[in-house]
């Protein structure tokens, strides 16, 4: 009995398994995990524990994300969907299209340090100008090393962000201490004062433009 693939339970069937692999892709290939970090890790470092909400950081970054790949979506678009579907290429040639564009945006975010790190974790025995060509296809190498630059991007973003709340956090226990206010926990006064401080200089839009900028 052969499989009619264009059944219309079949190919739903096929949509809801894909649609199983979005929050993987969404962690694996896009800026969401640099965004979502670095929210975080503000969160920690103005000593808050659960404000924001973990709904509302994975929901500023999941929008972030959206504007930020917008540009990449509109690109694979134009240089596969729009070209097969007006009839100009085959379906092959619109998926091989596609991935490359994908591939071009990937290698574009990747350090070439972390590229070829996880290329020799694999243990390619190709020569050097066989493997400066097939960086567009190889998707398996290209993915990780995005996820491990995106990884070091966000610590590194998250490491600036602390220092000036660490310096509050210092000068806080510091006076403290000479006051003879022992018993005081720090955190009762650097809190609010980091909290206004934040609120001054409009944390927030300071943070999204330059997470968005540095993508």
């Amino acid at each position: 009995m052969d499989l009619n693939l264009t059944h219309p339970i079949i190919q739903s069937f096929f949509l809801l398994s894909a649609s199983a692999f979005i929050p993987i892709l969404l962690v694996s290939v896009t800026c969401f995990t640099r965004y979502v970090i670095v929210i975080s890790l503000l969160r920690t470092a103005l000593g808050l524990q659960q404000t924001p909400p973990n709904i509302v950081v994975i929901s500023i970054a999941l929008f972030m994300t959206i504007f930020t790949m917008t540009p990449v979506y509109h690109d694979i678009k134009e240089s596969s969907y729009d070209l097969y579907k007006s009839g100009e290429i085959t379906e092959s040639e619109a998926i091989d299209s596609g991935l490359e564009t994908f591939s071009s945006f990937l290698i574009s975010k990747t350090a070439e340090k972390d590229y070829y790190f996880i290329q020799s974790l694999r243990e390619y025995k190709n020569s050097d100008n066989e493997v400066k060509e097939s960086i567009v296809d190889d998707l398996t190498t290209l993915i990780p090393a995005f996820m491990l630059s995106e990884l070091k991007a966000a610590f590194q973003f998250a490491f600036v962000i602390f220092l000036p709340f660490l310096l509050i956090d210092l000068i806080v226990a510091s006076v403290l201490m000479a006051l003879g206010m022992i018993m005081l926990p720090p955190i009762s006064i650097s809190l609010p004062v980091k909290l206004l401080i934040f609120v001054l200089i409009d944390g927030w839009t300071l943070l999204v433009g330059s997470l968005i900028r540095g993508f």
